[in-house]
């Protein structure tokens, strides 16, 4: 008889701390989506991009085109001749490589262009976000658009986007 007493107490007490916690949900694309700034900075992220990749587009043909030429022209050249153009080659190749690790590699200009462009309005989110969770009082904020959040059906009432928008000075 003790053991089942305990055990509902044990069951009451821990209902009642998971009935004190108040948590809500957002939907971080919906947020960013509907932030101008937000698209502003995704679209010039997108053209410096695609000039970035032109410009190392460029200089790879470069050297694919130097291959042709070389293996086009390799009966005729003197073993001097075919060697300074296979390091011509070769130095093109580099060339396009070490600009594409500049442009696009794990701390190249493009992450650094997403940082100093992204973070300032992903830093406002967060403060917008942080400021409605403390004035209702929420312990917990889930981002419903993450993948690896799980979420499989949420009550729209406890979606606090809107008001995170809001917030910010966008309202739907």
């Amino acid at each position: 008889m003790k053991k089942i007493l305990s055990i509902l107490v044990l069951a009451f007490a821990f209902v009642a701390q998971a009935d004190a916690q108040k948590f809500a949900l957002i939907d971080m694309e919906y947020i960013l989506g509907n932030i101008p700034a937000y698209e502003r900075a995704n679209e010039q992220l997108s053209q410096v991009s695609k000039r970035w990749q032109a410009e190392v587009e460029a200089i790879d043909n470069e050297a694919k085109s130097l291959y042709k030429n070389y293996q086009n022209e390799a009966v005729f050249l003197s073993e001097a001749q075919k060697t300074e153009r296979e390091e011509a080659i070769v130095a093109k190749e580099k060339e396009a490589s070490e600009l594409k690790k500049k442009y696009f590699g794990p701390e190249g200009e493009l992450y650094k262009k997403r940082i100093a462009l992204l973070e300032p309005i992903q830093d406002e989110v967060y403060n917008a976000v942080k400021g409605v969770a403390a004035t209702k009082g929420f312990q917990l904020i889930l981002d419903r658009s993450s993948e690896g959040a799980g979420i499989i059906f949420a009550s729209p009432s406890i979606d606090i986007s809107n008001e995170v928008l809001a917030k910010l000075g966008y309202s739907n």
